[in-house]
């Protein structure tokens, strides 16, 4: 049954979406590497956060073998403020083995690239079809919640098995003759119209006529998703540490969290400024001029970082694998945006 009505939205979506479709960069000139940047850029990240990226990262690495070859402390400098690096380390990972196995060529088949680095079912589904017009559906959280409204789907959309359910649907009701536009209709549908809020603009909609949620009145509560996981608060201590122009940072771990990005040296739980000032001791510096006291929250997908930091002038240079950078050189470094009020700190204090 929901196949059936999902099979009445091909005709009114393409033509709506042939009015409403938003002008976008990676559309206006599409190949298989730009709808690839594009869309993993958009991974968890809205339209227009992306687009300056998008264009910086298109003049900066206007092909495939560009980004393979590519200084990696730049690509991460490049990335700074989209978040969730993984993503760009991923698509330099991918964007080597396409030179070295497929002379910078994409493949056009699914299982090939699926093999890619950080290529999963959505973004394959993506570059098939936009890029090389094959009839694979591209299933994303705004896919999902289209479709159960449109079928009025109680099935939990975060249940990995419900959204192998869900694709098929959509596969079966994609348009076979225009795919790529199909699949950006329902992007573009599921950020302007069926919006997640649950204040939809159904009379906005060319499925209003057959939608299920509509007819029951029961958009707010679908799609289902079962409970999230509560997040886990972390404190931390941050130490802003001043030696004459120069700032000390130190390299995150290759792997976890903010991999490979520079930060401020910083410790578990939340010290005094008696604590805070052993800390320093134990590392090898002495303070020298307490300058200010400050406060910041980042959340991440499953973790909430609550900070204090300290900005102190200092004596010493600290650990062996402490950086003393001075302006210039930290603005060639990635540091990311957790530590954003302190990095704006840093700069007003130059």
């Amino acid at each position: 049954m929901e196949e059936q009505i999902l099979k009445q939205l091909a005709q009114p979506l393409l033509a709506w979406y042939d009015i409403h479709r938003r002008i976008l960069p990676w559309r206006e000139e599409v190949s298989p590497y730009r709808t690839w940047v594009s869309e993993i850029m958009l991974q968890q990240t809205r339209v227009a956060a992306v687009l300056p990226y998008f264009q910086r990262f298109m003049e900066a690495f206007p092909t495939v073998e560009a980004l393979a070859q590519a200084d990696t402390e730049r690509l991460m400098k490049l990335w700074e403020g989209l978040g969730y690096y993984s993503r760009a380390r991923n698509l330099q990972k991918a964007a080597r083995i396409l030179t070295e196995q497929y002379g910078g060529r994409f493949p056009e088949t699914y299982r090939e690239l699926t093999a890619l680095p950080g290529i999963g079912d959505y973004t394959a589904g993506a570059i098939l079809s936009i890029a090389f017009g094959q009839a694979v559906p591209a299933v994303d959280g705004n896919v999902l919640r289209l479709a159960a409204r449109i079928t009025g789907s109680r099935l939990d959309v975060l249940d990995a098995k419900n959204r192998k359910i869900f694709r098929s649907w959509m596969a079966a009701a994609m348009s076979q003759e225009r795919p790529g536009a199909y699949n950006q209709a329902l992007m573009d549908l599921g950020a302007t119209v069926c919006l997640p809020s649950g204040a939809p603009l159904c009379g906005d909609c060319p499925a209003g006529d057959f939608c299920i949620a509509r007819q029951e009145g029961c958009q707010a509560r679908l799609p289902v998703r079962s409970p999230k996981r509560e997040k886990r608060t972390e404190h931390l201590t941050v130490f802003l540490l001043r030696r004459g122009a120069a700032a000390a940072l130190r390299q995150r771990p290759d792997t976890g969290l903010l991999a490979g990005l520079w930060e401020y040296p910083h410790v578990p739980g939340t010290l005094t400024e008696a604590e805070a000032a052993r800390q320093l001791q134990m590392w090898g510096v002495n303070p020298t001029k307490w300058r200010k006291k400050l406060s910041a929250r980042h959340i991440f997908t499953h973790v909430r970082w609550e900070m204090t930091g300290y900005v102190v002038e200092v004596d010493g240079l600290g650990p062996g694998d402490w950086l003393w950078a001075e302006a210039q050189q930290r603005e060639r470094l990635a540091i990311p945006s957790a530590f954003e009020k302190f990095t704006a700190e840093l700069k007003e204090g130059e």
